[in-house]
This record gives C-alpha cells, sequence and structure tokens, in this order.
C-alpha cells in the first residue's frame, strides 16, 4: 500500500511562516494557572515531604477531615482515583495513625473514614498555608484587577519576574481555524 502524501491546503506556507503573535488571554489564564498551582501545592509539599506523603496523602485528609464517616466509595468518587491507589495511600495513612476507618452503622461492608487527631492536626497544617497564600494573593493591591494579576499573585514573589520573562517568550501555535 501506497502512503498518502499530506494534501498542500493542509498545510498553507502562510501559516507556517507567519510571525508569532500574543496569544488570547485565556492562554495568559492556563499558564499562570499552572504556575499558581505549582506554588499553591508546593507549600504543603513541603510539609508532607517530612511525613513520607506526597499529594494524594493530602487530598484524601483534606476530604476525610472536613467530611468525618466518608465512605470509600464516596471519596472514590470525590478524587476521581482508582482503587488500589486510594488504598495504598489510605494504608499509609491507617498505618502511621493519621486516619481510621470503622464499619458502617446500617451495612457493616462499607468503611467510614475519619481522621484522627494527629491526622486533622495535620490536615490543618496543610489548610493553614494554603490559606495564607490565598489570603496573600487576595490582599495583592492588583488581585482583583483581573484573573491573571490574581494567579500572579499567587506566584512566590521572587518567581513571578522569571514567569513573566518566560510568558514574554512564548510562541504561539496556529491552528487550523485561525485567520492571518
Amino acid at each position: 500500500m501506497t502512503p498518502i502524501a499530506p494534501r498542500e491546503e493542509t498545510y498553507p506556507a502562510k501559516a507556517v511562516a507567519a510571525p508569532a503573535r500574543r496569544e488570547p488571554a485565556g492562554d495568559d489564564l492556563i499558564e499562570l494557572l499552572f504556575f499558581a498551582y505549582r506554588d499553591f501545592v508546593g507549600d504543603p509539599d513541603r510539609i508532607l515531604a517530612d511525613y513520607g506523603f506526597g499529594r494524594a496523602h493530602h487530598r484524601v485528609l483534606h476530604f476525610v477531615d472536613r467530611y468525618p464517616g466518608l465512605t470509600i466509595a464516596e471519596l472514590l468518587d470525590i478524587l476521581r482515583i482508582t482503587k488500589q491507589s486510594l488504598n495504598r495511600v489510605l494504608k499509609d495513612l491507617i498505618g502511621q495513625g493519621y486516619v481510621v476507618q470503622q464499619p458502617g452503622m446500617i451495612d457493616r461492608r462499607q468503611r467510614l473514614l475519619s481522621c484522627t487527631e494527629s491526622g486533622a492536626g495535620l490536615a490543618a497544617d496543610l489548610t493553614r498555608v494554603q490559606a495564607r497564600r490565598l489570603a496573600r494573593a487576595l490582599a495583592s493591591p492588583d488581585a482583583t484587577a483581573s484573573p491573571e494579576d490574581f494567579l500572579m499573585a499567587m506566584i512566590e514573589p521572587e518567581d513571578r519576574p522569571a514567569v513573566r520573562r518566560l510568558m514574554a517568550r512564548r510562541t504561539v501555535r496556529r491552528t487550523s481555524g485561525e485567520g492571518a
């Protein structure tokens, strides 16, 4: 069978040779969201590392702390992870005394999850550092000007110039639906 060559009109020379131009604001939001998320989860990551835990442990602690008696099925639905992934994380948290599981009152097959006192304390520490970052971003003079400004305020102050420089270098990838 002979390979089919790409059609010329699919890859117009004008679109390929066109100079880069500034993207729509939505692209900035997407990129800033990546950087803001990196720093938003970076604060708890540093705390969790001292316990040998990761982000999955954080997510489980967060929801189990806020919804005592949460079932495994409910937690799986919230986190949208596999049972295998959840079991690994729960094994760590239960084994180290941060979460307890008890059978359901009506259906004894259910496993109801709750934080221990130390689990609730760790969850509170993790929430505290994230709340501090959000409060600092919201208190920034420019944070209410636009979503981009708020996300930039979420990024570590010393990293903001590098993020701005990086974003200024970005080129646009044209899609077939864009005009010239």
